[in-house]
């Protein structure tokens, strides 16, 4: 017997050390950490539990049976973070590079199909060269096979990938389709041809940083949704994720104590809102000011930063966050905010968590640029993505909600459940001046009745109480009571019933 449990402790050593102590050290030497280094420090300690430690390949091609390693490029398994489940892989660069094999997406989908049978997250930690090119075309079907998986978890288990080192072709698909896509900055890079195959095809000099790294991905692509400085403190903010989010769509996202007084009123946010209309001021702060303890998990913070998207918890349960930043583009709505925005939503509204916009928009950015980029059809998406959401949707308007951008801002007509508005709240068709050039354009060479008319339209207009007239708002708050006033709509819509009519699907304007 002792002889047994030897061989077995010996065989988990020769596992645990991947692709041998020399390339280990090779990944610490570029700032890396190991796939089981990232593990510890992802889950809960001493919760690991893996599966398939000793699978290895079973391909003869090119002389690669002479080296067969345990695991085969990826450790994979389940643990808890803060006790709640999750299924996840990391893998192993140590390994043939990372690279993907037949057995090596089995391991992975394994684990998929326990994930969605049993209700938890997937968290991927990619490290990988690719497909595994002595393998071919088996290889290839590995990766359909976990692409399958990913469409079917989609809006079922919340799935999160971290990039945590190279990515490229037909690996970057798995991550893509995930709900959350995190990188490091300087460590990794997600490209669908590589620098070479650039350079070769359009003959552009491009680096490997300049064409996939954190900056790219996070600034212009918006494929990331955040990039952090080390594979430490992308562990740590994955966890800090994790914790705000259901486990799957049956289940709502945990309730966490919270220290911080629901009722709390915030004087400051009364002089929020500047006297000058034309004079930003950041959004920021009064989301900081209305969550429980301050506390802000921002999603794609460095793309599109004239909206803002992320996580608060109010009286310690997850709500999502939509708001208009004017500290940039004015607030308005464009091409890229709008598909930030409405998958946002769309991510909450799957996973059943309630919605916070804040309305500061003075409409859609104009430009032959927006609307040759098919502005019309991406501001339509985060329409649609409102509309269809079911989810508790409470609606503070700050100052101005112009146009057609205020309908799409989670208007009560998309089935908002509060709409409350600051006493500054404008809403209206457009501003002021722009309307009265229209509605008086044979007036316009006479300045003193044109401005008699701007200020008329101003006194009718630029004020919240025409739409509360029509019940659009459902009451005009103090500034410094939005908290209670936003904490006690969510709490009275946790029995909130709503249901679209069946379908198989939607058509998204995509």
């Amino acid at each position: 017997m002792k002889d047994i449990l030897g061989e077995l402790e010996a065989r988990r050593r020769d596992a645990r050390l991947g692709g041998g102590q020399r390339r280990i050290d090779a990944q610490h030497a570029r700032g890396k950490l190991t796939a089981r280094e990232r593990l510890e420090l992802l889950l809960d300690e001493g919760s690991f539990e893996e599966f398939d430690m000793f699978v290895r390949h079973r391909s003869t091609d090119f002389g690669i049976d002479a080296d067969r390693p345990y695991g085969d490029g990826v450790v994979t398994g389940w643990g808890t973070i803060n006790g709640r489940l999750v299924y996840v892989f990391s893998q192993d660069f140590t390994v043939f590079g990372g690279s993907l094999s037949e057995t090596h997406a089995q391991k992975i989908c394994k684990i998929m199909d326990m994930a969605l049978q049993n209700g938890a997250p997937v968290i991927g930690l990619n490290d990988s060269g690719g497909a595994r090119i002595q393998e071919g075309v088996a290889s290839l079907a590995g990766y359909a096979d976990v692409f399958q998986r990913n469409v079917l978890a989609s809006g079922v288990v919340p799935q999160i990938s971290v990039i945590m080192g190279p990515c490229a072709g037909g690996a970057v698909y798995s991550p893509a389709m995930t709900d959350f896509i995190f990188m490091v900055k300087d460590s990794s890079y997600m490209f669908v041809t590589g620098p070479d195959v650039v350079k070769t095809v359009t003959n552009e000099v491009v680096t490997a940083e300049q064409l996939g790294g954190a900056s790219t991905h996070t600034k212009k692509s918006s494929v990331a949704d955040g990039a952090f400085e080390n594979d430490v403190e992308a562990m740590t903010e994955v966890r800090r994720l994790v914790d705000l989010l259901p486990l799957n769509n049956r289940e709502k996202a945990p309730t966490r104590p919270f220290f911080d007084d629901p009722q709390r009123v915030e004087p400051s946010l009364d002089t929020l809102i500047p006297d000058n209309p034309n004079q930003p001021y950041d959004m920021k702060e009064l989301i900081l000011k209305v969550a429980d303890e301050g506390d802000f998990y921002e999603i794609q913070k460095d793309f599109a930063a004239n909206i803002i998207t992320g996580f608060i918890r109010l009286e310690g349960q997850t709500v999502g966050v939509v708001a208009n930043q004017p500290m940039v583009l004015a607030g308005c709505l464009d091409i890229d905010s709008s598909r930030k925005a409405a998958r946002f939503v769309r991510f909450c509204d799957a996973f059943e968590i309630p919605i916070l916009t804040l309305v500061d928009v003075p409409g859609f950015l104009p430009g032959t640029d927006q609307e040759y980029g098919g502005v019309i059809k991406h501001g339509a998406k985060l329409l649609f993505a409102y509309g269809e959401a079911t989810v508790p949707k409470v609606t503070v308007i700050t100052r101005k909600a112009y146009g057609g951008a205020y309908d799409v801002m989670s208007s009560k007509h998309l089935r908002g459940d509060f709409n409350y508005a600051w006493p500054t709240a404008e809403i209206a068709v457009m501003g002021a001046k722009g309307a009265v050039e229209i509605l008086y354009r044979s007036e316009l060479g006479d300045a003193e009745k044109i401005a008699a008319r701007t200020k008329d339209y101003e006194n009718r207009f630029a004020n919240p109480f025409v739409a509360a007239e029509k019940g659009f708002i459902d009451e005009v708050i103090q500034p410094r009571s939005t908290r209670r006033r936003v904490a006690r709509a969510f709490a009275s819509l946790r029995g909130k019933r709503l249901t679209n009519p069946w379908k198989k699907h939607d058509n998204i304007p995509l």
